[in-house]
Parts: structure tokens; C-alpha cells; sequence
């Protein structure tokens, strides 16, 4: 979900914490991440990954971006063949290839907390206009700007989308996205945060005033929290790395983290280490350091 630009200044050595573990797991974003800022994953990146899954370690995409969008990355998901996206609100099988993706694990966004967060986030922020991220469907208000790479399914107001006889009113509602013209990207979380309340969890992956709004409780570190648990492993044997403020969480829960050189200073302040840009492969460069350890 991110947009190219970097947020800081590249760091040109990587900060390695002392891991107090082995580590069992990579838990990696993709934009502003492992993604150069071309969208491509370096020729470093895929070496390094397919070296860590060789050594026993599980690498897992975990990523704002819907199941549609993975084409990026599913050569590269391995044996397990599972990613985390829409900043948790699924796990997705991509062994079927783009399009044929399958849903291992949806955490919906309820309409009725939807449609609370519409109505807050209209008071709080006149201006904000919104789109709704389904299981499989796309749908945006007319004001709503062509930030994304498809053509919406429906454009209406949001409160006509979430209803229940909406198109797409049988699928789940993975998140919502609400973007402001006018409003400082930070400013604007923090005042999303301050009305919805506890009714969604509320973040953002853009260096626009665009947020992302899912279930309670639903976030990156809370779904891959739950797939470690499914594996037996423990915060302490995961490895994160992450660049914006989506990531939080997950560097946090995370017994090792890393925030990249291009990384939001809130992403640097949660991270226990810190390794280059994205585009000079700061995820690489800490794998391949973390293999030659184990040698």
C-alpha cells in the first residue's frame, strides 16, 4: 500500500540487535521493505530469502497489500506458500498464482464498525472521502482519488457500499480506506484514532493522508502472532523488518526487529535494529548476516 519516496535519510551500515533466539521466522513487509522502489524484488533479495528457507527458516510476505496485488512475490513464497495481507486481515495461500489465490484465514472488519468509522471519521474530518477492500472486490466513492492499480467494481457513497444488500454484500470486508486532500498524513491518523476509538484499528501505509481501517484487534502482529502460535514459535525466534507505521506493532511483538534505512521515525523508534534502504536490500543484507552466523 505504500507509495515511492523515501521518509529518511538510507543508513549505510545495518544495526544488528543480538537476537536471543535462533531465529525460526522472517516476517518481512514488502513497499518501502523488501520491494525496491521500482516494485521489484532484487536478484540479493531472492537469493537471500530462498538461502533462509533452505536453512530451516520460514520467511512470510506481511504486507497491506490485498491477495490480488501478490504477484510481486508469489514466485517466491516457498513451501508454505502462505502471505499475511491487507495488514492482517487474511492469510492467503499463493501456491494457485495471481488470481487463483485461496483464503486460509479472513479477520473482517464488520459492517457495523465500518459504517461507525464512515460516520466518525465524516465528523471528525469533513473532506474524508473512502473505499471498501473486499475478500475479492474493489469498491471507492466517486471523490474517492485513483490511488490504486485497478478500476473500482462500484462507485457510491461508502454508506451504500457497506450495506447489506450492496454489491459484494455476501463477501468480508477486509479494511476500508479513508483519504483527506488536505491533511497532514500523521495529523490525520491521529484523529482517526481519537474518534473511532476502539470500534476499528486504524493505521496507514502512504506517505498521503490515507488510512487504513480494519477489525478490532487486527493488525500485522496480531495475525502473524497467530500463525507463529499455529508453528510453535515464539516472538523470540522472529525476525521483522518494516518501513511505515502499519508495521509498528510488528516490530514491537517481534523478539528481533529491523527498520529500514528509508524507515517513518515512529517505525526506527519500535525496531531494535536498523539496516539500509530498501533500495540497497536492507532486508538481504540482514539475512545473509544472519545465515554466515549460523555457518
Amino acid at each position: 500500500m505504500r507509495e515511492n519516496g523515501p521518509v529518511t535519510s538510507a543508513t549505510r551500515q545495518p544495526e544488528t540487535p543480538a537476537a536471543a533466539l535462533p531465529p525460526r521466522l522472517i516476517a518481512t513487509d514488502l513497499d518501502g521493505t523488501l520491494l525496491r522502489d521500482d516494485k521489484s524484488v532484487s536478484e540479493r533479495t531472492v537469493a537471500a530469502l530462498a538461502a533462509a528457507e533452505e536453512a530451516g527458516i520460514e520467511v512470510f510476505f506481511v504486507t497491506g497489500r490485498p491477495a490480488r496485488w501478490m504477484d510481486v512475490v508469489s514466485d517466491h513464497v516457498h513451501g508454505h506458500g502462505l502471505a499475511i495481507c491487507g495488514n492482517g486481515a487474511a492469510v492467503v495461500d499463493l501456491h494457485g498464482g495471481p488470481g487463483a489465490h485461496r483464503f486460509v484465514k479472513v479477520r473482517e472488519l464488520a459492517r457495523e464498525n465500518a459504517l461507525d468509522a464512515v460516520r466518525l471519521l465524516r465528523d471528525a474530518a469533513p473532506g474524508t472521502v473512502f473505499a471498501i477492500e473486499q475478500t475479492y472486490g474493489f469498491y471507492q466513492e466517486p471523490a474517492y482519488p485513483k490511488l490504486h492499480m485497478e478500476i473500482p467494481d462500484t462507485l457510491a457513497p461508502a454508506e451504500q457500499l457497506l450495506a447489506p444488500d450492496a454489491p459484494g454484500g455476501g463477501e468480508p470486508v477486509l479494511k476500508i480506506l479513508a483519504f483527506h486532500h488536505e491533511l497532514d498524513p500523521d495529523a490525520f491518523l491521529t484523529v482517526a484514532r481519537r474518534a473511532v476509538g476502539d470500534r476499528a484499528t486504524i493505521t496507514r501505509s502512504s506517505p498521503s493522508a490515507l488510512l487504513e481501517i480494519s477489525g478490532p484487534g487486527v493488525s500485522k502482529a496480531s495475525t502473524l502472532e497467530l500463525c507463529c502460535a499455529e508453528r510453535g514459535i515464539t516472538p523470540e525466534e522472529v525476525v521483522a523488518f518494516g518501513d511505515m507505521p502499519n508495521d509498528v506493532e510488528m516490530l514491537t511483538w517481534a523478539g528481533t526487529s529491523y527498520a529500514m534505512g528509508n524507515a517513518h521515525p515512529a517505525v526506527i523508534a519500535a525496531a531494535s535494529g536498523r539496516t539500509v534502504a530498501n533500495n540497497e536490500d536492507g532486508v538481504a543484507v540482514v539475512i545473509e548476516k544472519i545465515l554466515a552466523e549460523r555457518l
